[in-house]
């Protein structure tokens, strides 16, 4: 151990001291951050203007490579296993990418893969898709759009990451997907998040921008009406709000569920469901209202989701107005939800925000550019063909000659130089020349092939006309979405309900009213009693020391408000607090309102008015008292807390509520107390006022309490009568 010990050292010694480090956190952001953040931004989470994200493009390519346009489907593990040719991420992540493309999985209007097997629901989080291997898929045949043109240069292709294969930058759709197909996506401080919208709408949107592109969103609107979405449901449709997704790119849509009611089973069968939102999320939703004892129309509810689709259904309690409940429910469950716009899409490789008609454009811009790219394909193969048949034709005079000169070369590699001095053509040409196979050099075939060189020339020169001609090349696409809205077209699935047609939600039509009790104690403990539970005149518990402050009675319906020893004052609902019978404490106000630490109730009062003859009445310790019109603290807003409720200058003894005038009894903690009439005291339109002395205090002396109806509690009262204040106080026992 000594030995190992010392080598130890010696390696130590010789070791160079470390040299920490120092990286300035500008350079750390400049050289490790931000290459981060733009591969996910290019590379990852923000669709291009073909409505694809690369994970999509890759998958997609490969199965057109694979063959799998036609022909029956293959092993969704194969796909996986091939697409790792151009995306080196786990075969999971591919498979979950190609699961949302799928037919089965109802996430797309127009679904790109053909697929056989469970791929889950979009409308389920928990309906698991099977694994790859025992599912098949294949391309729907409107991919045959999406690839329109790729095999004749319509768009540009770069090395994979090993440079073992080529792939596109973009697909050349002939539709566009970007709006047609929903995506969503989060990359480094930026997100994106399209809607999709209805084809045949799209389409016509498109070509009405191509025959004008100066068209105002108006018409735009006209055409392309709404968001569609796969889910179907309603969209509660507000044109103010649709033009400013139009314009801007961003906002946000409601959606609403479907259904439909059974009188017989008297039930509610949901059967569609907003697009951002899922079944379990509504269930559970539901669960807690049921547990809150807000759902009480409702007895039962279940996923019967099967093959024919979604349905949730809802049992409904006897006497239950459907229509009713399912107000309520929207308003307090995911079946009514919002969709957030967020339409940022990548063009030449940079994030850009966009509305409608500026995506359409940008759109129109890319598919100008796939379409001139494909014609000058076909016009240079055309001229190449041209040009090998304008040098056959120069031997149709003479194909003896041609023969004679093949014949007389004695070396091979002299032929095409032969025939090229022959006839005076190149060597393209002199190499077709040389190509042809003995059978054919007879006059017939050639006459033949040369007769082609008119339609040929025709050909080109009208390619030629149309690719620099952009009113030629946009009647092209125009054309091509025509036949793509009567090919793959269909209606509409998100129904259109206007906003002024929407029953709104009111709390109060939900809620049972009756008749009350309601009690609140010094300790800040306040019951809620039903006049049922009062009939079995069963003894009140309160805590050891507690006795009841104030005594109402109200509705279910009324509100209530509360002032605290830290001049505040707090609104509720009646309804807000349970129901207690006479043995239980009942609810800590101060922990049912969320009171500030430290912070005790002094007062309440049922408040459904602000009337302008009533007022508050405070007193404090410092023998001060104000009057506060009760109208001071009526709020615009719906606020649950009222700061500055009264005068800080102060504690606070007692508060009360005054509609006309009464008398009150006010008692120093030494023993002495004046009764005055409420006449006596300042009234002030401010809440901060501090008031006016009431009673002359000696040094250290102050207000212990304040008691209104206090006759039987203290019967000589009456005898501390005072007309004037500040009024001295008068000895009390």
């Amino acid at each position: 151990m000594a030995r190992k010990r010392k080598s130890t050292a010696l390696i130590e010694e010789q070791l160079p001291e470390a040299i920490p480090v120092i990286q300035p956190i500008t350079e750390t952001i400049e050289k490790n951050y931000m290459p981060y953040a733009m591969s996910v931004i290019i590379s990852r989470a923000i669709p291009e203007i073909d409505g694809f994200k690369p994970s999509h493009r890759k998958l997609l390519y490969t199965m057109y490579k694979m063959g799998l346009m036609t022909g029956n489907r293959t092993k969704s593990a194969n796909i996986v296993g091939q697409t790792m040719k151009l995306n080196p991420h786990g075969d999971a992540s591919i498979y979950e990418t190609m699961v949302r493309l799928t037919k089965g999985n109802e996430a797309l209007l127009h679904p790109f893969v053909d697929s056989k097997g469970s791929f889950g629901k979009h409308y389920s989080r928990d309906m698991a898709y099977a694994a790859a291997r025992y599912t098949e898929a294949k391309l729907a045949p409107i991919c045959s759009e999406i690839f329109r043109g790729i095999d004749k240069n319509a768009v540009e292709f770069i090395p994979n990451y090993d440079n073992s294969m080529t792939e596109p930058t973009l697909l050349p759709t002939a539709f566009p997907n970007v709006l047609v197909s929903p995506n969503m996506g989060v990359a480094v401080g930026m997100a994106s998040s399209i809607c999709s919208f209805n084809l045949n709408e799209i389409c016509d949107g498109t070509i009405q921008l191509l025959k004008n592109p100066k068209t105002d969103i108006e018409k735009i609107l006209d055409i392309i009406k709404a968001p569609d979405f796969p889910c179907g449901a309603s969209l509660i449709y507000n044109r103010d709000q649709m033009r400013e997704i139009y314009e801007t790119g961003a906002g946000s849509v409601k959606l609403r569920a479907r259904y439909t009611y059974d009188k017989e089973a008297n039930c509610i069968d949901v059967i569609e469901i907003p697009y951002s939102t899922s079944i379990e999320a509504i269930m559970k939703r539901m669960t807690d209202l049921v547990k809150e004892g807000k759902l009480k129309e409702v007895t039962d509810f279940r996923d019967e989701i099967d093959l024919n689709g979604f349905k949730l259904t809802i049992d409904l309690r006897r006497g239950t107005d459907p229509d009713k409940l399912m107000v309520k429910l929207y308003k307090l469950t995911p079946l009514e939800d919002n969709f957030s716009c967020n339409f940022n899409v990548l063009v030449d490789m940079v994030p850009k925000q966009m509305g409608v008609k500026e995506l359409l454009n940008e759109w129109i811009k890319f598919r100008m550019g796939c379409v001139k790219r494909e014609l000058q394909y076909e016009h240079d193969r055309k001229s190449e063909k041209l040009h090998l048949l304008l040098g056959l034709g120069k031997i149709i005079l003479d194909i003896d000659k041609a023969i004679q000169i093949i014949r007389d070369t004695k070396s091979e590699k002299d032929v095409i130089p032969n025939l090229m001095a022959g006839f005076d053509i190149d060597e393209i040409q002199a190499n077709y020349i040389a190509d042809i196979k003995l059978r054919n050099l007879n006059l017939e075939y050639i006459i033949n092939r040369v007769k082609e060189i008119e339609s040929l020339q025709k050909e080109i020169a009208e390619l030629k006309d149309t690719i620099e001609n952009d009113s030629k090349v946009k009647a092209v696409i125009a054309k091509q979405l025509k036949d793509i809205k009567e090919k793959f077209g269909q209606p509409r699935k998100t129904q259109l309900i206007y906003d002024y047609d929407v029953s709104e939600y009111n709390e109060e039509e939900y809620i049972e009213n009756y008749n009350v009790k309601l009690l609140l104690t010094r300790d800040g403990f306040f019951k809620k009693i039903t006049l049922v539970s009062l009939r079995g005149n069963d003894e009140q518990k309160f805590k050891e020391g507690d006795e009841i402050r104030v005594e109402e009675s109200a509705t279910n319906m009324d509100e209530i408000v509360f002032f605290s020893d830290k001049c505040q004052m707090y609104k509720a609902k009646v309804r807000d607090f349970d129901c207690h019978k006479a043995s239980s404490l009942g609810d800590y106000v101060p922990a049912k309102l969320g009171f500030d630490e430290d912070e005790k109730v002094v007062y309440m009062k049922v408040l459904n008015e602000y009337k302008e003859t009533d007022r508050f009445v405070f007193i404090f310790e410092n023998g001060k008292g104000v009057k506060v019109p009760v109208t001071a603290y009526e709020t615009k807003s719906n606020r649950r807390k009222l700061t500055g409720a009264y005068s800080s200058a102060s504690p606070i003894v007692a508060v009360f509520h005054e509609e006309q005038p009464f008398d009150m009894l006010i008692i120093s903690d030494n023993n002495r107390a004046i009764m005055i009439n409420t006449k006596l005291i300042t009234e002030k339109a401010t809440r901060s006022s501090q008031g006016a002395s009431l009673f002359k205090l000696t040094a250290k002396q102050k207000v212990a309490k304040a008691v209104r109806d206090f006759e039987e509690k203290y019967p000589n009262g009456k005898n501390c009568r005072k007309i004037k204040v500040p009024a001295t106080g008068s000895a009390f026992d």
